[in-house]
């Protein structure tokens, strides 16, 4: 080799060299803003928001974002912390922005309301409000995925004082508009489109609770993961409220908590009607050893905790019950489960009911996700 082979050589592995690693952070750099409004000045004063904010920080930093916690943000705060946001995420891996506190529409647009806002009349928005195309904006330039979570849906005061400017525009609505992301990026409402969501008497709004229960369950794909979250709502609000996520991804899936255990990287998503794996009477049914067995969870309701139960025998059927037995209907059917992913169908006590979702198995836990009980399951000495 001469020398000016070696020099040109040297260079680019010099090169190549210098621009691994940042090519690396840049690929799995994880960045978050939260905000938590709840003491506003010019209307009452809401409980959960800085809870809920507080809380989902720390479950991103869990997860592995660099987060930025802003509480009870007046304007000038939270313009200026989307705009070092904005720069932080661009070329991350994943830009993820939560905000819990009073949102609202306004002649056809989506408003991120500061604690200092006093809206007296629908054009002040501009000038007292952060936009939500303007945050739309900031999560965009991301290599996987960007995020934002709005539990900004609550009945709004602001409406109700707020003057018109011109007679002839559409009022200020309670709950935020219907909007369309581009790209890579999601959006999901505490409470679809035009209607309300609760703040809750507890420490955390009904959807902050159900998202901080569901956000960290490892191998489960990041829309799976929100109709989780629904259902969830839906159970502790007893129907009165349906979140509701906004956007459309490519067919790459997308882990918030890590992919499935080694062995699944290839598995899909589950689509949102599983499919229903019936084998015929002659067969035996696919069943992993380590899933026979009785398991149970604990499960909150409107009137309280209550208790599943699933026994699932080696020859692939199932029986299952719920203590007190109004929570949930008992049943009986066949299942099939290998290789991290099962499905179901009731020959018993629910007609036409299938149900279908991911598990992984840790000694005597199994973390399950399907529409029946998704959650941390314990073996059962029943």
């Amino acid at each position: 080799m001469n020398r000016r082979e070696f020099v040109s050589r040297l260079a680019a592995a010099t090169a190549l060299a210098g621009l691994a690693p940042s090519a690396e952070a840049a690929e799995g750099r994880r960045i978050a803003l939260v905000i938590g409004n709840g003491a506003y000045r010019n209307v009452p004063a809401l409980l959960n928001p800085p809870n809920d904010a507080s809380d989902i920080a720390a479950a991103l930093k869990r997860l592995g974002f660099t987060v930025s916690l802003l509480t009870n943000a007046g304007f000038d705060e939270m313009r200026r912390g989307l705009i070092a946001f904005g720069h932080d995420a661009a070329g991350a891996n994943m830009a993820a922005v939560y905000f819990a506190g009073h949102g609202m529409e306004i002649n056809g647009e989506n408003w991120l309301i500061p604690v200092d806002a006093e809206l007296k009349r629908d054009t002040d928005a501009a000038n007292e409000a952060i936009n939500l195309q303007s945050v739309m904006l900031q999560v965009s330039n991301t290599t996987s995925l960007g995020l934002i979570i709005l539990d900004a849906c609550r009945n709004n005061p602001f409406a109700a004082k707020m003057n018109r400017s011109i007679a002839t525009r559409a009022a200020a609505t309670n709950g935020l508009g219907r909007i369309e992301p581009v790209g890579n990026v999601l959006v999901a409402y505490a409470a679809r489109d035009g209607t309300t969501a609760l703040d809750g008497d507890a420490r955390n709004s009904p959807f902050a609770a159900a998202l901080l229960r569901n956000i960290e369950a490892s191998g489960v794909e990041v829309t799976f993961m929100f109709r989780n979250v629904r259902d969830d709502v839906m159970e502790a609000t007893r129907n009165a409220q349906q979140p509701f996520v906004y956007g459309s991804l490519s067919r790459k899936a997308i882990y918030l908590a890590g992919a499935p255990a080694a062995g699944h990287e290839q598995a899909v998503p589950p689509s949102p009607l599983p499919v229903v794996v019936s084998p015929a009477p002659q067969q035996t049914p696919l069943i992993d050893p380590a899933l026979v067995g009785t398991w149970e969870i604990m499960v909150p309701s409107g009137r309280g905790q209550s208790r599943w139960i699933w026994q699932i025998m080696g020859d692939g059927t199932y029986k299952f019950h719920a203590e007190p037995q109004r929570s949930a209907r008992p049943h009986e059917g066949m299942i099939t489960a290998a290789n991290g992913h099962w499905t179901l169908h009731a020959t018993r006590g629910l007609s036409g009911y299938s149900d279908g979702g991911a598990y992984e198995i840790h000694d005597a836990l199994a973390v399950i996700t399907g529409k029946l009980g998704t959650g941390a399951w314990k073996r059962s000495a029943e």
